[in-house]
């Protein structure tokens, strides 16, 4: 069985060749471990070939059905011809695929073709207009159809989930406490205020962590990569990641996006006033992700600022800065 304590610990290259040799490709040894956290990603050399992404999924993180529908989606986008990275499909028309291994719990896998790019700078109004464009076909095509086993953006996921399990692992200093607890309260009850003051809210299918790590550019434009936190909820999810500055920067960058992005999908302006909550349940969320995932080795070793109590002072200021931006 897998350690949840150390997920990947049984997930040894040779496991990894094998496997994937195991889809009919014949590997040249060459391993490359690339940056990601939550699942295990490697670039794999293939004989006379060029090199395969491999991304191995955490065990227990997502049901067979959910990693399905993020491939199926992946693929829905492409047949569209939307610039995104999807999974290759085997032999048997599969995209998910299983570790070779008589001794251990196996592992969900997917293979994808490598996809070189940059981080886009979006400092132009023309690459804004052009990035506009990009997810308002995405979102013309994520709203055809439903998840039904992805998560959802939404308050009790980001914000109430998180809170509770910080608050009952005890991970705050005792002078904290108070101060979290009583601020973190009155933050989710101001957010659902907003959520409620919209007259309707329409919620599609997304990208769902659309933050530019998870946009490559080439001279041929720009390309999406990692649906694994394609997710039901609003369509300014896939948008605010993408703004930054005060708020007339983020203002005037908004109407960029929205130029391209309206060419090919409706956006209800109205929705522009969950920007500052949803950034905010995403720095709820993310403390609670890392103190969820400290028992894996990778974590301590990437984030060893994590759970000191500068780390929660900051993480509560922030907060309050978070309050007053939502005022």
């Amino acid at each position: 069985m897998t350690d949840t304590s150390s997920p990947y610990q049984n997930l040894t290259p040779d496991l990894i060749l094998n496997s994937i040799e195991s889809q009919g490709y014949v590997c040249d040894g060459h391993l490359h471990a690339l940056n990601s956290y939550e699942n295990r990603v490697y670039q794999v050399g293939i004989e006379g070939e060029t090199p395969l992404i491999a991304k191995f999924y955490r065990p227990g993180r997502w049901s067979q059905e959910a990693i399905f529908e993020e491939h199926a989606f992946a693929l829905e986008l492409a047949e569209h011809e939307i610039p995104v990275v999807a999974p290759l499909l085997g032999e048997d028309g599969e995209s998910v695929h299983h570790t070779v291994s008589n001794q251990h719990q196996a592992y969900q896998f997917a293979l994808y073709p490598r996809c070189g790019g940059r981080w886009p700078d979006l400092e132009t109004k023309e690459d804004r207009e052009l990035m506009g464009r990009l997810l308002g076909r995405l979102h013309s095509v994520g709203a055809t159809q439903r998840f039904q086993h992805r998560q959802r953006v939404d308050i009790a996921t980001l914000g109430k989930k998180p809170r509770d399990y910080i608050l009952g692992q005890n991970l705050l200093p005792d002078y904290l406490v108070e101060a979290y607890d009583t601020l973190t309260r009155d933050l989710l009850i101001q957010i659902e205020m907003r959520f409620d003051s919209l007259d309707y809210l329409q919620n599609i299918r997304l990208h769902g962590d659309c933050h530019p790590g998870n946009i490559l550019w080439t001279e041929s434009g720009a390309h999406f990569v990692d649906l694994d936190d394609s997710a039901t909820g609003p369509a300014i999810q896939d948008l605010w990641m993408l703004l930054s500055g005060d708020s007339g920067e983020v203002e005037n960058q908004l109407e960029d996006f929205l130029v391209g992005y309206e060419t090919f999908f409706e956006f209800d302006r109205s929705s522009a006033i969950l920007i500052e909550p949803l950034r905010t349940l995403r720095i709820i969320h993310y403390a609670a992700w890392l103190a969820r995932r400290w028992q894996d080795p990778a974590f301590p070793l990437a984030f060893p600022w994590f759970g000191t109590p500068r780390y929660w002072e900051e993480h509560i200021l922030s907060l309050r800065e978070q309050a007053a931006a939502m005022n």
